[in-house]
């Protein structure tokens, strides 16, 4: 038996529900990670910021929450964004879970900073760690959010860009968009909420 085995941190049954942050995973602060970083505030958000914990059977961090009746399972893949599918693929073995259940929040070139998107389905639109999902997964049915981070300017090339940290103009607004992207997503998610259930946001 793995060393770090899950346990159960949500007792009630429901619905349940995993969005993953897609990156690579210790480049913190970079814009190709931005969905790991929403995944932070997300947990913020629930209550669930001192859950993480890093689960060896899916290699990835993980936190369990709930909201108004929903199972929330938030995973960081502790691998490379283009293997983050191998981690989003065995989680979902683990805790029973159809892709048609999965968010998976990722980084943006097409859309500017501050702007974020719900895709339901469809194909990977060249992003890497959705190839890596779409691939492990067998399926392309996943719901995404789409953070938007703009396109590099001048000479840059796109690997650098993504892989690098955001400027510092850009970070004095990052919190800003972090909370917006965050709230957008549960609330897009809260949607699945089992009717009938007390609306009291958070249980």
């Amino acid at each position: 038996m793995l060393a770090g085995r899950a346990r159960p941190l949500v007792s009630h049954a429901g619905p349940r529900v995993m969005v993953a942050g897609l990156g690579n995973y210790g480049l913190w602060g970079t814009r190709h990670s931005v969905g790991m970083a929403v995944l932070d505030r997300l947990a913020r958000q629930l209550a669930a910021a001192e859950s993480w914990r890093a689960d060896r059977r899916c290699c990835a961090d993980v936190a369990l929450a709930a909201a108004r009746g929903l199972q929330l399972v938030l995973l960081k893949p502790r691998r490379l964004m283009n293997l983050n599918g191998l981690s989003v693929a065995s989680a979902a073995e683990i805790y029973s879970l159809h892709p048609a259940d999965i968010y998976l929040v990722h980084d943006d070139l097409d859309k500017a900073l501050g702007k974020v998107a719900v895709k339901l389905g469809g194909s990977a639109r060249g992003h890497n760690g959705v190839r890596s999902c779409i691939s492990a997964l067998q399926s392309n049915e996943m719901t995404r959010l789409r953070v938007g981070i703009g396109r590099p300017e001048g000479e840059v090339t796109v690997s650098s860009y993504v892989l690098a940290p955001f400027s510092t103009g850009e970070q004095e607004r990052l919190e800003q968009v972090l909370a917006q992207a965050a709230t957008f997503l549960l609330e897009h998610i809260l949607r699945r909420a089992p009717a009938g259930d007390p609306g009291d946001g958070l249980t």
